[in-house]
């Protein structure tokens, strides 16, 4: 059982892991050689990013290595407190309407972009509106859906103007929702609902691209950025908090092999590292290390339309082929938890019990069962025998690790062999998004805190499925969960949403994640929140 069961009232509460080249300069400024070099005025963190930042644009920059650099160069409504509460940020107080469905923000006076402008209500309304719109193909456009218009106009079917976002004046904003929304205030923390500076945008499009046209409103700004490289943040001076601040700068290195990160961690070169997964027994129990929770699904999709997976049962038996439990204990051996639902550990219903304690598991090993729903579906397709069958993953030791263990599962289990291939984050991403893979690896990080995040991802029009499966009736559960104002009703819809889920199996878990890292001596209050946002706001560096 996950320790940390979010408080709220009614409902309680993270990527992908993506790929990229070392460079040679990673993790070093120019004028210094290591960390000692730094004036002994200056607090300066040295952490990794792993690869480059999908984007800077709030709406585009959808991942976890985007996040990280987002979550402290800008902020929303509000922001996620020490206690993964959402706390006032940019808005210094609300009102919410008898009927739950209004909110009304007030903005507060010092809140001030990078460039000394003033943050608006206008910045928020032209960010959202620009969320949903169709030609921006945010991913995270299904986040707006709770805003009234938000989906129709996505969807092509509305107008930007119905979008039910409004300034009432520079310093009050009115959000209107299609039905009461009890976590809305924690989907306002998420980076897709930053404010972008109107002016600024307007003026250049691509004001996000680089350190000397980037504008934020979070604690730290982009001071510089060597793409693919490095990126140093420094302290904003503008922000409205500042004096919470503790760090000067934070250097941001861009190496995607666990092992180099340890090794520049292991020279001080970093202040933080995650663990390669052979040094794990050895080094769990150090006193450097710091284990966390995080709301989010190890997993994988099948592509529904592609041979031979359009056929459920030998998805069935794919799914069932493999074993969780051996691949936490002997390939990642970082504590994670084996994952047999989707919606991770963590989130208490209106019966006090945990979401997954309730679902139970939906799918187990078994290779025998396996091996006969394999033999029943090469039956119904007509297969002599299977069609080649690949299996993708990003660029990553600890993915190869994870495949390699379940190319052998399927060998000894179902006697077939597939082939492995691995592609750089983006290319991955993309051939995924286009159903261009057979079986590829994934991860879901909760982007608010509310198991319907996990489930919407699967609805038919979701950017996030990329499976080509669809089901009317998911759709429908998904649809009543959203309006349902009764939390006993509304988690019965997710439950029953998630069980049908995996009666077709379009998908199936490996582990839930944790977050486990070496932290050096000194280094304190760095805040990684459950839903997987970074928080560099109070920490500190002795």
């Amino acid at each position: 059982m996950k320790k940390w069961l979010w408080l709220v009232m009614t409902v309680l509460f993270a990527l992908a892991l993506s790929a990229c080249t070392a460079n040679e300069d990673a993790g070093s400024e120019e004028s210094s050689d290591d960390n000692n070099s730094e004036s002994s005025e200056e607090k300066v963190l040295y952490m990794n990013n792993g690869t480059e930042p999908t984007s800077m644009n709030p709406p585009i920059g959808f991942d976890s290595n985007s996040w990280n650099v987002l979550n402290n160069v800008m902020e929303g409504l509000t922001r996620l407190g020490k206690d993964d509460q959402p706390q006032p940020a940019a808005a210094e107080d609300w009102t919410v309407s008898d009927d739950g469905t209004v909110y009304t923000f007030t903005i507060r006076e010092d809140a001030k972009w990078s460039n000394g402008d003033d943050v608006t209500a206008g910045d928020f309304e032209y960010a959202w509106k620009n969320l949903l719109d169709p030609e921006v193909a945010s991913p995270a456009a299904f986040l707006g859906y709770f805003i009234k218009g938000g989906e129709a106009y996505n969807n092509g079917e509305g107008s930007r103007d119905d979008v039910m976002v409004e300034a009432v004046n520079d310093k009050e904003l009115k959000v209107t929702l299609s039905s009461p929304t009890n976590y809305f205030l924690h989907l306002t923390t998420n980076p897709a609902f930053f404010p972008v500076n109107e002016s600024v945008a307007t003026e250049n499009a691509e004001w996000f691209a680089e350190a000397d046209t980037f504008v934020g409103n979070g604690p730290f700004t982009v001071a510089s950025w060597k793409h693919d490289s490095e990126m140093i943040m420094e302290k904003n001076d503008q922000y409205w908090d500042k004096e919470t601040v503790n760090l000067d700068k934070i250097n941001w290195a861009m190496v995607n092999e666990t092992n180099t990160e340890y090794q520049m961690y292991e020279s001080g070169e970093l202040d933080v590292s995650e663990i390669p997964a052979e040094m794990t027994e050895q080094l769990l129990d150090s006193e450097e290390v710091v284990i966390e929770d995080q709301a989010g699904t190890y997993f994988y999709r099948f592509n529904v339309n592609e041979e031979p997976f359009q056929n459920e049962k030998i998805r069935k038996a794919f799914a069932m082929a493999v074993n969780q439990q051996e691949i936490v204990d002997y390939i990642t051996k970082k504590g994670e938890e084996a994952a047999f639902g989707f919606v991770s550990p963590g989130f208490t219903g209106p019966s006090d019990k945990d979401f997954r304690e309730v679902n139970g598991k939906l799918v187990e090993t078994n290779p025998e069962e396996a091996k006969k729903l394999l033999e029943e579906g090469m039956k119904e397709e007509g297969y002599d025998e299977l069609p080649k069958i690949t299996l993708s993953y990003n660029t990553s030791e600890s993915h190869k690790a994870i495949a390699e263990s379940m190319q052998e599962m399927y060998k000894d289990a179902l006697g077939v062999e597939i082939t492995l291939e691995n592609a750089e984050w983006n290319v991955f991403l993309q051939d995924q998004k286009n159903l261009k893979h057979q079986l590829s690896r994934s991860s879901f990080l909760a982007d608010y805190a509310d198991p319907i995040n996990f489930l919407e991802s699967f609805t038919t029009n979701s950017t996030m499925n990329r499976t080509g499966w669809s089901n009317e009736e998911y759709d429908k559960l998904i649809e009543q969960a959203k309006a349902e104002k009764e939390e006993e009703q509304r988690f019965e819809y997710m439950y029953e949403a998630e069980k049908l889920l995996f009666a077709e199996m379009p998908i199936f878990p490996i582990h839930f994640y944790n977050q486990v890292y070496l932290h050096k001596p000194g280094v304190k209050d760095i805040v990684r929140h459950p839903v997987g946002y970074l928080d560099l706001k109070w920490a500190d560096k002795e």
